[in-house]
């Protein structure tokens, strides 16, 4: 199995939207690709909590099958479609997959 992290901070500003406006969108995006393939077992989506000392906006943590459903997921049509907007909106990523 793989695990797979992405940690994303958000501009203040972009698309129009303030961050807060546009970390909605982002999370709704990617829940939007949950079960965009089989093999996902774990899709998790959250946001920062307030109050706690926190390095980034926005998460996703997946576990998978191995790194063909990664892959499958990665170069899926609905999960493609979302980067414009998570690029637009993203200051800084980070990723990270690893076998579990």
């Amino acid at each position: 199995m793989i695990r797979h992290i992405v940690m994303w901070t958000l501009r203040e500003q972009a698309e129009g939207a303030d961050k807060a406006s546009n970390l909605l969108q982002a999370k709704a995006l990617l829940l939007s690709c949950a079960q965009v393939v089989p093999g996902i077992h774990t899709f998790e989506v959250a946001t920062d909590t307030p109050g706690m000392d926190c390095t980034h906006d926005l998460v996703l943590h997946m576990l998978v099958d191995d790194a063909q459903v990664l892959a499958a997921y990665q170069n899926h049509p609905d999960h493609l479609a979302i980067k414009p907007f998570m690029k637009s909106v993203v200051q800084e990523r980070h990723c990270m997959d690893f076998k579990v």
